[in-house]
């Protein structure tokens, strides 16, 4: 066993673990607290989740570093080295979770010089589990999947988020893409969670995600699952993806992604 496995495989095991505290409150979490604004939210369950899963780990290998949202959002630094990282959403798709919608997930993604190697989205309350290691495929319950072969817009399934920030220029470029996919795309799916619609498209579902002003916890373990599915994963402006830059843009194939490219009006938050 490589080094990649040993770390997944304990971390796998966290992630089940920890469901059982979503898997708990399915029908809904009622107390809650306001971050950035009414929308951004987050629950005790976040909390819990992401310190068992950086506590577990953190013993497991002492030298390993952590981005986790919750810590970042109490003050901790978002910063990452070329040493073993651990990207971290406890609970990605907080709205939902406490709405009892049924879309949430916990998110984890472990990056080594500044790659992601392996990633792990878990959806405890349907029981979809999503795994990637590098150069060892994806996987959706244990079985092997990949990307659809869709190459042009006009034919494409998009996976696209207004996202929880009610900044007066960001909302404004939400909607313009928003009418620039209704117009030329195949049709739009929203599902309320930035890790649960990159899965969607190394599932095949849907053939491409994009999205401003997430995370670096929202995608370090879409990324790889999505090229492990073998689809691509950029900057939605076509260079390389940069984790902390808050702009993703992934898709079934390189055309798909470069029309994408040329067709989005683009905005550059704040990065991480």
């Amino acid at each position: 066993m490589d080094q990649i496995d040993e770390y997944f495989d304990f971390a796998l095991g966290l992630v089940k673990s920890a469901g059982s505290l979503i898997s708990e409150h399915a029908n809904g979490c009622k107390v809650f607290e306001k971050k950035s604004c009414d929308i951004d939210l987050v629950t005790e369950i976040d909390k819990k989740v992401e310190d068992t899963l950086i506590g577990g780990l953190s013993k497991q290998f002492p030298d390993h570093k952590f981005i986790g949202e919750e810590t970042v959002a109490a003050g901790g630094k978002c910063e990452l080295t070329d040493a073993p990282t651990w990207i971290i959403d406890p609970v990605d798709g907080t709205l939902n979770f406490i709405h009892g919608y049924p879309h949430s997930c916990i998110s984890v993604g472990l990056a080594i010089k500044k790659e992601c190697v392996a990633g792990i989205i878990y959806n405890p309350i349907i029981g979809q589990l999503f795994t990637a290691k590098k150069g060892k495929g994806a996987f959706y319950n244990d079985r092997q999947i990949h990307v659809s072969q869709i190459t042009e817009l006009r034919n494409a399934l998009v996976a696209f988020e207004c996202g929880t920030s009610r900044d007066e220029e960001r909302c404004k470029i939400v909607f313009e893409n928003f009418k620039l996919i209704v117009n030329h795309g195949h049709g739009l799916r929203s599902m309320g969670s930035a890790a649960l619609n990159m899965a969607m498209v190394a599932l095949g579902g849907a053939d491409a995600n994009f999205e401003f002003g997430i995370h670096a916890w929202d995608i370090a373990a879409g990324d790889i699952l999505v090229r492990e599915a073998g689809g691509v994963c950029i900057d939605p402006a076509g260079g390389p993806l940069d984790l902390l830059s808050r702009r993703v843009l992934c898709a079934s194939t390189p055309e798909l992604a470069q029309e994408l490219t040329k067709t989005l009006v683009q905005f550059y938050p704040e990065r991480d």
